[in-house]
């Protein structure tokens, strides 16, 4: 009898419904694409800031331009990330995925703000395409989660694996003395292999071949345009 009393004082908290969770996902793209963006964890930047320069002052124009240039397209690969994740949530069968899904999103906008950040210091800008990337991105994410919760896994597997080996390319290519760059790409790095293993534990299933190569195919279009525009 006294439980029944406690609850009914204390009702079940209800899962949220689908327009919230629709709300929720437009107010994400909002903030996305107008940058109104915060990261919760410190940025890597700061780190490789208290040992050496490695700011925008100590790069020559040249190196400047193409540091801008590559954590442009890194900024874009953030942004497609939002929408990925916010369209694999609101398809995800299951609480547990959702929530899966929620979390590596949040840790994303982690790494939206760093790169934000350094393009601004690097007196850059975020590609003028932003929009039209988060739409075709949150497409291909609701198609994705459409096909089943572990085919949508392996979609993030897929898509984590290929933007750690982009982000590998990318230590290539920056020059050795931006090391504000460096430390955020290295630490971006590490959490898109973690997230494709989480997603392999969930249960995740390996894509055909032939989709990797169309989805490789799509983002090196992407990169090729966004480092430009």
């Amino acid at each position: 009898m006294a439980l029944d009393w406690c609850l009914m004082d204390y009702p079940r908290l209800e899962p949220p419904s689908l327009t919230d969770r629709l709300l929720a996902s437009a107010d994400n793209a909002l903030r996305t694409l107008a940058g109104a963006v915060h990261a919760a964890r410190p940025n890597p930047a700061a780190v490789a800031a208290a040992h050496t320069r490695g700011d925008a002052a100590a790069l020559t124009e040249a190196e400047r331009r193409e540091a801008g240039a590559l954590m442009r397209v890194n900024h874009v690969g953030e942004v497609c990330a939002q929408a990925l994740y916010q369209a694999q949530a609101l398809t995800a069968r299951t609480p547990e995925l959702r929530r899966q899904m929620q979390q590596a999103a949040r840790e994303e906008i982690d790494h939206l703000a760093w790169t934000q950040q350094r393009l601004e210091e690097l007196g850059d800008r975020p590609s003028l395409l932003n929009p039209l990337w988060y739409a075709g991105a949150f497409g291909i994410g609701l198609l994705a989660g459409r096909l089943g919760d572990a085919t949508s896994l392996g979609f993030v597997i897929e898509t984590e694996r290929q933007v750690e080996q982009h982000l590998a390319g990318h230590l290539d290519r920056l020059p050795p003395g931006d090391t504000r760059s460096r430390a955020i790409v290295e630490a971006m790095k590490a959490d898109e292999a973690r997230h494709a293993e989480d997603a392999l534990g969930a249960g995740g299933v390996e894509l055909p071949r032939p989709v990797g190569w169309l989805m490789r195919g799509a983002a090196t279009v992407m990169t090729t345009v966004a480092h430009r525009v």
